[in-house]
């Protein structure tokens, strides 16, 4: 089943969600700012994407400037920042079985659906 991580409040998000309403497949919406993803889920989500974990944060966010901006993190470090502050993470983020994608620009959801 696809899946789409999905912040409402998001453009973007929004767009890609309404990618997925219009392909009339089945897809399951997780609000992973109201339940953030394990660390187990964000590592396979990251592998999936084929990305270095840094490439998954939002650096443009207040909390990612104030508080982590140039500092050295490990891979791990990325990883369960993401998990603490989940709106550093960048979104939509849409699975289809073994393919993933960033809905960056949103189009790029149809590559995988």
């Amino acid at each position: 089943m696809i899946k789409i991580y999905h912040n409402s409040r998001c453009k973007k998000s929004r767009e890609g969600l309404a990618i997925l309403e219009n392909s009339e497949k089945k897809f399951e919406i997780i609000k992973y700012l109201e339940t953030a993803p394990s660390e187990e889920t964000l590592t396979e989500i990251i592998a999936l994407l084929n990305i270095k974990p840094i490439q998954l944060v939002r650096k443009t966010e207040k909390i990612w400037k104030e508080e982590f901006k140039g500092k050295d993190m490990s891979d791990t470090e990325v990883i369960k920042t993401m998990i603490a502050y989940p709106k550093l993470i960048e979104r939509p983020i849409v699975i289809n079985h073994q393919h993933a994608v960033i809905g960056r620009p949103p189009e790029k959801i149809n590559s995988i659906i």
